[in-house]
């Protein structure tokens, strides 16, 4: 049986044909999987029984075939966390977020990854493969069917769950185009964010697409001994080279560059280090995305008080940074970037144990 979830049109026209299907019914069910986020063939009531038996016999539909290992909603009902299995075995996490503008999801390229950043559960065990596109468009339409009853759907996707996009370059852009068409999710490339740890190749590429999505660079120091010790891709790409890229594309694009910095306890959150990233940023189309750090076990670091966060904020906007903390959704559901993952892979090895 072959799947036919985030196929063109024209590509699911020519499989219909040749199942002996009328070309018109390619139409038919493109509309309801992308439009109405109805995965099942049964449910498809303008297509004909016989129709129906043809499509079961021979195709299947990415979303049906996902399981949904552990879902975690956060307490105020602003959070969903899916960990889905894939029918390789695999796994990869995806979360929905409610803002006051409407419904984002943070969607996952890899499965795992293997940028080892120190505080991140991601990297713990390195990336196993790339996702296919239709694996990351999978990840919104899922939600997209859930929103169904509510009347809503997915109007912002960030490519900020595990993995590291650049490093997957072609599938990534295949599924924001796909999810940009007028006849899926009709989602402009202005809401769509890609963040990258500073890959920078791709962000040239992303450049030549001459598309305006959003870049953000996870970058988390400034010190290049802290940076590199933090994020080892920091030997290949230097961060004051992925500073030049960036502006660059922003440069290009039009679009100002979001540079997310994670606050560790004692490592990165001291007024020196405000005042160093405020000296790199001045004069960017830059804003700061400050993220006080959620706890990694296994990577033992800590979260800086309230007062730290709000005093190398102060500090960036003294120095006239665009700088926000980021809003926190999801803190009671494991919403870091792989945790739901790594917890659920260790019950599995401890259950194997026994």
């Amino acid at each position: 049986m072959q799947d036919i979830f985030a196929l063109l049109i024209e590509e699911l026209q020519e499989l219909f044909v040749a199942a002996g299907l009328k070309k018109f019914r390619a139409k038919q069910v493109f509309q309801w999987l992308y439009q109405k986020s109805v995965f099942d063939f049964a449910a498809m009531h303008n297509l004909s029984k016989a129709d129906i038996a043809v499509l079961q016999e021979k195709f299947t539909v990415l979303p049906r075939s996902l399981e949904i290992l552990r879902e975690q909603n956060s307490s105020d009902d602003m959070t969903s966390k899916l960990l889905l299995g894939l029918p390789d075995g695999n796994s990869v996490e995806t979360v929905l977020m409610h803002h006051d503008y409407g419904y984002s999801v943070c969607v996952s390229s890899q499965v795992g990854c293997d940028m080892h950043c120190a505080f991140c559960a991601s990297g713990l065990k390195g990336a196993v493969r790339n996702l296919t596109a239709a694996e990351i468009v999978a990840q919104v339409y899922l939600f997209n069917e859930r929103l169904r009853e509510r009347g809503a759907m997915v109007s912002r996707v960030v490519v900020m769950g595990s993995g590291e996009p650049m490093l997957n370059f072609d599938s990534v852009l295949q599924a924001l185009d796909f999810l940009h068409r007028e006849d899926t999710c009709n989602m402009s490339y202005r809401n769509m964010t890609l963040s990258t740890c500073g890959i920078i190749p791709g962000i040239k590429r992303l450049e030549e697409q001459g598309k305006p999505i959003n870049l953000a660079i996870s970058l988390h120091a400034v010190k290049n001994e802290l940076r590199t010790a933090l994020m080892p891709v920091n030997k290949g790409y230097p961060f004051v080279d992925v500073l030049t890229a960036a502006e660059s594309y922003s440069k290009a694009s039009g679009r100002q560059i979001t540079y997310e910095y994670i606050l560790l306890k004692g490592k990165n959150d001291s007024p020196q280090d405000a005042e160093l990233l405020s000296n790199y940023l001045r004069y960017k189309q830059a804003s700061v995305n400050l993220i006080p750090a959620n706890p990694v076990p296994e990577q033992g670091f800590e979260r800086p008080s309230k007062a730290a966060v709000e005093r190398f904020l102060r500090i960036l906007q003294k120095n006239r940074i665009n700088a926000t903390v980021r809003k926190e959704m999801g803190k009671d559901i494991d919403a870091a970037c792989g945790q739901l993952r790594a917890k659920f892979a260790k019950e599995q090895e401890q259950k194997s144990c026994r």
